[in-house]
């Protein structure tokens, strides 16, 4: 399992710790909700019985008493009398501002319909009156509650991820600076001392005649020590011919890769396309996308260069006839970690990224891919 792989499973276990909490929170609440709904239910019924006992011409004194204080207690719940034509008799905790309004107590009505079946109280003769009622302020507050807690995890998942997303990208960001800048170092100690022996190596009566491949060599540390000194720094870009920089870091891999890969340069125009770019660090963009490709391959098969000019932008497709990548792994491949080989470090897409992006303004993805069939990278540089 891969460094991603990982991560991506513990964002994974926590996402869903946070969704059971929610859950859990929910169900809690919602079984509150529904207790309290009955108890008020139950405070509605006496509040019934309280009225029809004061209605009541035969009730003792004690009783008339005792629905008065039921009365008088119900201080939460909304609730409407009326008669048998659904005509407003009295209210009870509605906006006595507003009581005036009949626009505002039939809407009040309305409500208390709609959530609610009314109670009825009957009396004698045959005469009925109905309460209705609706949820208290504070069930109804309860009642969103659960929903308004969900909001906030989710608000504070977000403001944590961005977070935590900001502070591991600055430190992604001082490592490869702090990994680069080391490496140059440590590579100029001994690529001088290489120089040097080289030079004494030249200047005998009879020079060795593997000189000039160990001058290549050295150029090519030279050339790898200048690519890790500019990581961090703004490289300087100069217009360059595409065609030249593209044939360049093909005929460098071409040398070192397998016969059986076979490179291909088209270039769409009749004319040389330009663009701004730091060759050593385009060049090591290059490197990464034909090794990856060469990997892809087993070391079998066609790589195929394109160039195409779109007016403000340069388009640079690098197509390979390997095995492909999942629509799923577009993205994932160019994380820091992510490797399908059983060695390395999965640096390689995500170091290109950075350089295309962040020192070239320029963008890289994967614009096609078909298993077992190859895949196609695009990079767009601005020509200005």
């Amino acid at each position: 399992m891969n460094i991603y792989t990982r991560k991506q499973r513990w964002k994974f276990v926590l996402l869903m710790i946070a969704l059971l909490i929610g859950i859990g929170s929910l169900f809690y609440t919602n079984q509150l909700v529904k207790k309290l709904s009955i108890e008020e239910k139950k405070k509605v019924e006496l509040w019934a019985e309280a009225t029809r006992q004061i209605s009541d011409i035969n009730a003792e004194p004690g009783d008339i008493s005792f629905a008065l204080s039921v009365l008088t207690d119900n201080n939460t719940v909304p609730v409407i009398l009326t008669d048998e034509k659904r005509q407003v008799i009295s209210t009870r905790n509605l906006d006595s501002l507003k009581l005036d309004d009949k626009g505002y107590v039939a809407a009040e009505l309305l409500e208390m319909i709609e959530q609610h079946e009314p109670i009825e109280i009957s009396f004698a003769a045959d005469r009925k009156n109905y309460i209705f009622y609706k949820d208290s302020y504070l069930l109804t507050q309860l009642r969103y509650y659960p929903y308004f807690q969900l909001a906030v995890i989710a608000l504070f998942l977000a403001v944590s991820y961005i977070a935590f997303s900001s502070s591991r990208k600055a430190e992604q960001n001082q490592v490869w600076v702090g990994m680069a800048k080391e490496t140059a170092h440590q590579l100029g100690t001994p690529l001088s001392s290489l120089m040097a022996w080289l030079e004494y190596l030249k200047s005998k009566p009879q020079p060795e005649e593997h000189l000039p491949e160990i001058e290549k060599d050295i150029v090519r540390l030279n050339t790898i020590t200048e690519r890790f000194s500019k990581i961090g720094s703004a490289p300087a870009l100069k217009k360059e011919n595409m065609t030249l920089v593209m044939q360049n870091a093909i005929d460098y891999i071409r040398s070192r890769a397998s016969s059986r890969v076979n490179f291909k340069l088209e270039n769409g125009q009749a004319y040389d396309v330009e663009a701004p770019m730091n060759v050593p660090l385009f060049e090591w963009v290059l490197e990464n996308l034909f090794k990856n490709a060469i990997d892809a391959m087993s070391g079998e098969g066609s790589i195929t260069v394109r160039i195409t000019d779109q007016n403000q932008f340069v388009y640079l497709d690098i197509s390979d006839t390997g095995k492909g990548i999942a629509k799923s792994k577009y993205k994932t491949v160019f994380k820091p970690g992510y490797t399908s080989k059983s060695r390395g470090w999965g640096l390689g897409l995500s170091l290109s990224k950075r350089i295309v992006e962040e020192y070239h303004g320029g963008q890289i993805f994967v614009k096609s891919s078909e298993l077992n069939k190859g895949t196609t990278f695009r990079i767009v540089l601005n020509k200005s």
